[in-house]
């Protein structure tokens, strides 16, 4: 298990385990095999650093990312759409290096996920171990298109999908799915979300929706307050079916 090692609130911070060394310009910090949350541990030139646990945006800041993996925002519309809960089992598609998965799992639910490429693979199994997900987490190579017809039927409580061909896993939510359960699609074009939306209408899903995901800071100063003008902070498209 690592934790965060924080100086001067997030002006420096560190994921560190039990035991592990950190050498930095405020000097050298041996981290107690017995740490814990809430502890202060000093450097050897009496920096202090809080120690805090790992929660979803700290994982998301400090996991190995490749690609373009959904944003937090992202995340928590699938979170508060379908409602996916501990207990929950979850089939997930284009796992990248798992941001969506381990988020899911630290939730409680139970997560199969698979990743056509290899090396993208094994470094969703990695972060899976630094989220202390590993035992909830099954990260499949391959495409699950290929094992469509072999997944245990009506036996997922929630479908996420993150890859191009999602049109064809949505072809086969009906089967995959448990009364009421759910399938999100994530798609950076907004013809992707038309075919996915498309598809759960023509097999017969219902309350399918196709939602934008844009969030703007706001500025705010002694001058006034005002919405950030950098950027229209548009992340992408999220399609959304449920089975009756």
């Amino acid at each position: 298990m690592s934790y965060l090692f924080i100086h001067d609130g997030k002006d420096r911070e560190y994921l560190l385990a039990p035991g592990e060394t950190l050498e930095t310009d405020l000097g050298v910090l041996d981290v107690p095999d017995d740490v814990t949350p809430g502890d202060t541990v000093e450097t050897h030139l009496d920096e202090p650093f809080a120690v805090r646990e790992l929660r979803g945006p700290d994982l998301f800041n400090h996991l190995e990312r490749t690609g373009a993996p959904m944003m937090p925002r992202d995340i928590g519309l699938v979170v508060g759409t379908t409602g996916v809960q501990s207990g929950d089992r979850v089939l997930d598609a284009g796992t990248g290096t798992g941001v969506l998965a381990t988020y899911l799992a630290r939730m409680g639910a139970t997560v199969t996920t698979y990743e056509k490429d290899a090396d993208f693979a094994d470094i969703a199994r990695e972060n899976t171990v630094l989220a202390g997900v590993e035992d909830t987490v099954t990260v499949q190579t391959g495409d699950v298109t290929d094992d469509l017809d072999t997944l245990d039927q009506a036996a997922f409580d929630v479908i996420t999908l993150d890859t191009g061909d999602a049109a064809t896993v949505v072809e086969h939510a009906p089967d995959l799915l448990v009364p009421g359960g759910f399938v999100a699609v994530y798609s950076p074009f907004v013809e992707q979300a038309r075919e996915a939306l498309t598809t759960a209408r023509e097999v017969g899903l219902g309350d399918a929706e196709t939602l934008e995901t844009i969030q703007r800071e706001m500025d705010i100063s002694d001058r006034g307050s005002r919405p950030s003008t950098r950027g229209v902070g548009h992340t992408g498209y999220l399609t959304f079916a449920r089975k009756p």
